[in-house]
């Protein structure tokens, strides 16, 4: 599969879990104090977005979403394979960890891999490295990444190699980072066409107003 083909994949995927996450309306409308943080479809509240995953971190322990996310974070699902769509939404999310720093907010940012065949503990924390000094990437088994998936409504499809090369194959995959606290679960979604800055803006909108 070529390049632009795999990326048309991947938005066509993209585009289906929006009308999703869209069609699963959130309830409190106005009174939602946390409304104005929110934009698109979303009305306001809390959706059933987000659960309890058992994953294998980047030094190889086993934990859990208590264990990641102790704090506002960014959860993001990708593979370090993937040729550009997965670096640059990762960047951008590690970048507005920065930015949020810079304004004395503390953000944790998460890349959950969905290619646990490759993707190893130690080529997750090569990859996060480079992204955020502190972004937590995890990986498990097959049912373990697709248990996390699910609770998520992320969707993701290997795709067939091409013979002769097993190895290298892409994934289709939806692209969102969602915003998750410990307490109140799944906040919002944001979409890769958001800035670093725009991100940083309702990431710190929904703190203020928490």
């Amino acid at each position: 599969m070529s390049r632009n083909l795999a990326i048309g994949a991947v938005v066509v995927a993209g585009a289906v879990i929006v009308g999703t996450l869209a069609a699963t309306q959130f309830t409190g409308g106005a009174s939602d104090a946390l409304a104005e943080c929110r934009v698109g479809n979303v009305a306001g509240g809390s959706a059933s977005i987000g659960g309890p995953f058992e994953l294998v971190d980047e030094t190889g322990a086993t934990v859990t979403d208590k264990d990641v996310i102790t704090k506002p974070t960014l959860v993001y699902f990708g593979y370090t394979f993937c040729p550009d769509v997965c670096p640059l939404d990762t960047a951008r999310n590690g970048e507005a960890a920065v930015i949020l720093e810079e304004r004395g907010l503390d953000v944790g940012t998460v890349f959950i891999s969905i290619d646990p065949e490759r993707d190893t503990p130690a080529s997750l924390a090569e990859f996060t490295d480079v992204m955020h000094p502190e972004m937590i990437g995890l990986t498990g088994t097959e049912e373990q990444v697709k248990a996390a998936s699910m609770a998520y409504r992320t969707y993701f499809k290997k795709q067939e190699p091409e013979e002769g090369d097993e190895e290298f194959y892409l994934v289709d995959h939806s692209t969102f980072t969602y915003l998750m606290t410990p307490e109140q679960g799944f906040l919002d979604f944001f979409k890769r066409e958001e800035t670093p800055q725009q991100m940083a803006d309702r990431v710190q909108c929904f703190i203020n107003a928490l």
